[in-house]
C-alpha cells in the first residue's frame, strides 16, 4: 500500500511524496529543506512552490490551490492545509477505493502565519510524529508568547540585547508576527527578510521590521529584538552586538537539557509542529483504519496500538 525506499509512494501509482532522492514527480509538503530536495517536477501548493524556488531555484511545478481536486495516475488527488508553515500541505489520495492521507509535517494548533489544518477522514494515515512521546504537551500560545515577552524584557532589564534563534523559514515569521503585533520592532537576518517577504506576497502582514545591517552594533540594536538563524550563534554578528541574552525558539525545550544543549540563556517552546496531544488529536478525528508514522518517535506507533489503532512506525 504505502512504500518506503528514500520516501514513501503509494502503491500502483508514481507519486513519490517527500521523496529525498531526486524522482521525477514528487509531491512536496512543505519547504523546509530535510523535505524539499530538487526533483524533476513537484507537485506542491502556490506558497511551497514560491518557497521551494526561492530557495532551490527554477523548476518544473505543478500548482494546487486546497482542495482543488487533480488526478495521478488514476488517483484523485487534493492538497489540504498542514499548518506547519505557509504552504504546508497534506494530500489526500484516493486510490481503488481507498482515502490515503499523508500530512508532512503539522500542527493543529492556530498558526499567526500558517493556514489552518484542515482533517480529512480516511482509510489510511501516513503521519509525522516529530513529538510523539507523552512529555512533549506545549504550553497554551498565549503562555508561550508571555514567555517570550518576558525574556525580551528581562534582556533589557539587564542592558543587554534580546537575540532569538528561529530556523529562518516558518518559525522565524512566526515569531515576527507574534512580536510585530505586540508592537515590538524586530531586526532579522537576510535569509529571515527575504522569505517573510515572501509571506507578504501571500497576504501575511508583519509589524515593523528592518534587515540586520552587517556591523550591528548594541546602539544600533537599542529597544529592537534581533532574530537570527541558529547557525549564526557563534558568529561575528553576536560578537559585534555586545551583551546578548540568547533564547533558542523549539519545541525541543520541553527537554529540561535544552537550554544547555544549545547553549543558550532561555528556551522557549514556541513549535510549528503538533505536540503529542495533538498528535493523537489528529488520529482521533481522522479515524483511519490504518496508521504509518513517519520522522519520529516509534514507539508513538506503540501509544496508537494501547488506543486501538492499526499502527506501524516506518521510521
Amino acid at each position: 500500500m504505502i512504500e518506503h525506499d528514500g520516501g514513501l509512494r503509494v502503491e500502483g501509482t508514481s507519486l513519490w511524496l517527500d521523496a529525498t532522492r531526486s524522482r521525477d514527480r514528487c509531491f512536496v509538503s512543505h519547504a523546509h529543506s530535510d523535505h524539499a530536495i530538487r526533483h524533476r517536477r513537484i507537485i506542491a501548493s502556490p506558497q511551497t512552490a514560491r518557497l521551494y524556488e526561492h530557495r532551490l531555484g527554477k523548476t518544473v511545478t505543478e500548482t494546487y490551490a486546497y482542495h482543488d481536486p487533480f488526478r495521478v495516475d488514476g488517483a484523485t488527488c487534493r492538497l489540504l492545509p498542514a499548518g506547519h508553515i505557509l504552504g504546508s500541505s497534506q494530500i489526500l489520495i484516493e486510490h481503488e477505493g481507498r482515502r490515503i492521507v499523508y500530512t508532512g509535517d503539522c500542527r493543529m494548533r492556530e498558526s499567526l502565519t500558517a493556514e489552518t489544518i484542515a482533517v480529512a477522514p480516511c482509510d489510511v494515515l501516513v503521519m509525522e510524529c516529530t513529538f510523539g512521546r507523552p512529555h512533549y504537551v506545549f504550553p497554551e500560545p498565549a503562555e508561550v508568547a508571555r514567555r517570550l515577552c518576558r525574556f525580551i524584557e528581562g534582556a533589557w532589564d539587564e542592558g543587554r540585547t534580546p537575540v532569538l534563534l528561529a530556523y529562518a523559514l516558518g518559525k522565524s515569521q512566526e515569531a515576527l508576527k507574534l512580536l510585530g503585533d505586540r508592537g515590538y520592532t524586530c531586526v532579522v537576518a537576510e535569509p529571515i527578510f527575504h522569505i517573510a517577504r515572501i509571506y507578504e506576497e501571500f497576504g501575511v502582514r508583519f509589524g515593523r521590521y528592518e534587515l540586520l545591517d552587517p556591523g550591528l552594533d548594541a546602539d544600533g540594536a537599542a529597544g529592537k529584538v534581533v532574530i537570527l538563524p541558529p547557525h549564526l550563534k557563534r558568529s561575528q554578528v553576536i560578537e559585534d552586538l555586545g551583551p546578548c541574552r540568547t533564547a533558542m525558539l523549539t519545541g525541543w525545550a520541553m527537554d529540561r537539557n535544552c537550554r544547555f544543549r544549545y547553549r543558550v540563556d532561555e528556551a522557549i517552546p514556541l513549535s510549528d509542529h503538533a505536540d503529542f496531544q495533538e498528535l493523537l488529536a489528529l488520529v482521533r478525528q481522522a479515524r483511519p483504519t490504518k496508521v504509518y508514522t513517519v520522522h519520529g518517535f516509534p514507539e508513538f506507533a506503540k501509544h496508537l496500538r494501547l488506543l486501538g489503532f492499526d499502527a506501524v512506525h516506518l521510521g
